[in-house]
């Protein structure tokens, strides 16, 4: 079915286009949902864990706040109020960026660091046990190089 706009015309998605678009929207919400349950007995959201991976991943465990911001795909209000909380729960505390006077640094705390040492290895059990486990290695491997272009495209949009 097409509707014709003055600006466009859509292509309606088929039968097959809307069950395909239809079970991805559901695993995504279903399978993040079921991770941020598991993270609730650490008091950690998604968000949370996200940031501490990409800070305990980063040189000297800290990234300034802006590329925080970006990788973490929040805005930097969304992201300032965040640190503010996981630096109250002492997770992270913020540093003044030396060669940038308006710039600051989120860095991960000692207390942080054992708090990922914890929560990581479930973390990765539930990955596993709600995602990896229950495809084969071959249907990872499609599911991978069928994401691919559309992970590509998504950034790219991203940097315009």
């Amino acid at each position: 079915m097409q509707t014709e706009t003055a600006d466009d015309v859509t292509t309606w998605l088929n039968e097959d286009e809307q069950r395909a678009w239809r079970i991805h929207l559901d695993v995504s919400r279903l399978l993040m949902y079921q991770l941020e349950r598991d993270l609730q007995p650490f008091g950690l959201t998604n968000n949370d864990y996200e940031i501490l991976v990409n800070l305990s991943e980063a040189p000297e465990r800290r990234m300034r706040m802006s590329d925080l911001a970006k990788s973490t795909l929040q805005s930097k209000s969304r992201l300032s109020h965040q640190i503010t909380r996981m630096e109250s729960s002492g997770l992270v505390r913020r540093e003044d960026c030396e060669s940038d006077r308006r710039g600051l640094y989120a860095v991960l705390t000692d207390q942080g660091w054992e708090t990922m040492s914890q929560v990581a290895p479930r973390h990765v059990a539930s990955v596993r046990a709600h995602f990896i486990d229950l495809l084969t290695p071959e249907a990872l491997c499609a599911y991978r190089q069928a994401l691919q272009p559309v992970a590509e495209h998504l950034r790219a949009e991203r940097v315009r």
